[in-house]
């Protein structure tokens, strides 16, 4: 007898439906899996054997030919199992098959219980696109799958709790849960507050900027200066997301399987900050099929790039084309897949090899020619990309020990949510959401400077050899301060902080 089953894949962060045959037949006993099943999908034979047995049922000694069709997609994960599995138990007449137009996915461990499973969100939002209206996920998933409205959760525990259900012995609720709300943006348990970090008043400022309006930051200076505290103080005053951003984020999270048990939907920005030692695939996705990578996960969010000079600068050059396009393709001979990395870089780094030069107490040991060395180690392509260029410079004894302290993240996070409100006003109708994601279209019609500011405009695109990009970047920046004054137009106090932004190591 033939039954057949429906289940999803995942390709990329997107589900796709796969139908799963199940074929017993006389002959000696045999179970085979076909349609281009990965390790993990093959060794589902041994755990769906073992779950049948152990959950009341009989296991058929017979010859089992699984397909999971279409035969040329590519299928990994345990997902397969509690479809197999139903599919084996319908094919054998155990269990009714009138459930062809429900949806299973789930991990079988061997005593039959459901466990945990990777992408959950986009597989059930697959299942309610294809008009599917019931989803049999495990137990441990239901509150991720709860958010993709419009189709009926049923949490499974086990696979003879699943059964009875079939059998229509012991019906198993729907999972019912209301619409999450998104909290309140609170600092992570990683970052630090403004109030905290001594001094630094300037490099303050700037990260406030860079959160308003989305744009990319390098910070440099001597060791202990404080670079590193102020990237991680940077998460503590990032805007809300909004529930679109929060459902990609999610997505992101689901199919890498780095979404919290007890969080189903993200809330906080991401920030990631990955080590230098880093590989190719680790930073911008890859495998042999493709996963996301750092600037994937960073999606929404903050990638940050500690010692960034010491990252390697093939792995640092592959970061122009996520930063320009906010989206990353990687190709193998299967496919292409493409990722989001819609991200704010912040980088640290020395400005030699001793991190001294330039330092007003410590000498430099480095020769010039160690000194542009070193530096060269970014690339101008890719400095060119960066928006807010800012010195740290060792802090004063005086401030250190001073009892002065700063506005504390939650005023200035005020600030920023109200200049991005003020964007996303700006850009309604349209996919952007702050001024970084702006293009040169959008730049001549949003940043219009009074006829003060044009003046300064031609002199500093003059004298700082600015390139176009370069001098757009400029604009935006003097946009996202215009927007955090409250001002409808450009004048010259804003470009004037934000050509500031451009006077070194940039825009050459």
């Amino acid at each position: 007898m033939l039954a057949k089953v429906l289940t999803c894949a995942v390709v990329g962060l997107e589900g796709a439906i796969v139908e799963v045959e199940v074929d017993i037949s006389p002959g000696l006993p045999a179970f085979t899996v076909v349609g281009l099943a990965d390790t993990a999908v093959q060794e589902a034979r041994e755990r769906v054997r073992a779950a049948v047995r152990n959950s009341g049922c009989e296991f058929p000694m017979r010859r089992i030919t699984v397909n999971l069709a279409p035969a040329d997609l590519k299928k990994e994960g345990p997902s397969y199992d509690l479809p197999i599995a139903v599919g084996l138990l319908q094919s054998s007449g155990q269990v009714p098959s009138d459930s062809s137009k429900a949806v299973f996915l789930g991990e079988l461990g061997l005593d039959g219980n459901l466990h945990h499973t990777n992408g959950v969100f986009p597989m059930v939002a697959l299942a309610r696109d294809v008009g599917t209206g019931t989803v049999f996920i495990p137990s441990a998933d239901a509150k991720e799958a709860a958010l993709v409205q419009g189709v009926t959760v049923v949490p499974v525990a086990t696979l003879a709790e699943l059964v009875a259900h079939l059998r229509g012995e012991k019906a198993i609720p729907p999972y019912t849960a209301q619409p999450p709300e998104a909290p309140a943006v609170q600092p992570t348990a990683a970052s630090a507050d403004l109030s905290d970090i001594k001094g630094q008043e300037h490099a303050k400022r700037a990260l406030e900027v860079a959160a308003a309006g989305g744009h990319h930051l390098l910070l440099t200076g001597p060791p202990g200066s404080g670079k590193t505290l102020l990237a991680r103080a940077l998460a503590s005053i990032l805007p809300s997301m909004t529930p679109d951003e929060s459902l990609e984020v999610t997505k992101i999270y689901s199919v890498s399987g780095l979404l919290p048990s007890d969080t189903p939907l993200i809330a906080q920005r991401p920030f990631r900050s990955p080590h230098y030692t880093i590989s190719h695939a680790g930073l911008v996705g890859g495998g042999r099929w493709p996963h996301p990578g750092e600037v994937t996960l960073a999606h929404r969010g903050v990638l940050f790039l500690d010692e960034m000079s010491e990252f390697g600068q093939h792995i640092l050059e592959v970061l122009r084309q996520p930063i320009e396009d906010k989206v990353v393709t990687i190709s193998r001979a299967q496919g292409s897949v493409t990722f989001p990395s819609n991200f704010t870089l912040v980088g640290a780094m020395n400005p030699c090899f001793c991190g001294n030069y330039g330092d007003p107490v410590k000498p430099c040991t480095c020769s010039s020619t160690m000194v542009a060395r070193y530096q060269k180690r970014i690339s101008g392509p890719l400095l060119d990309r960066i928006d807010l260029y800012v010195e740290v410079p060792r802090v004063e004894y005086e401030k250190l020990t001073g009892e002065a302290t700063g506005e504390p993240s939650e005023v200035v996070r005020a600030r920023v949510q109200a200049a991005r409100e003020r964007q996303r006003r700006r850009f309604a109708g349209t996919p952007l959401l702050c001024n970084a994601e702006m293009g040169p279209a959008q730049v001549w019609q949003v940043c219009k400077l009074e006829s003060g500011a044009q003046g300064l405009a031609k002199v500093a695109m003059e004298q700082l050899h600015l390139s176009a990009r370069a001098f757009h970047r400029t604009l935006k920046v003097a946009r996202t301060v215009a927007d955090l004054a409250g001002a409808e137009t450009i004048s010259t106090v804003h470009l004037a902080e934000a050509v500031q932004y451009r006077q070194r190591g940039a825009g050459r």
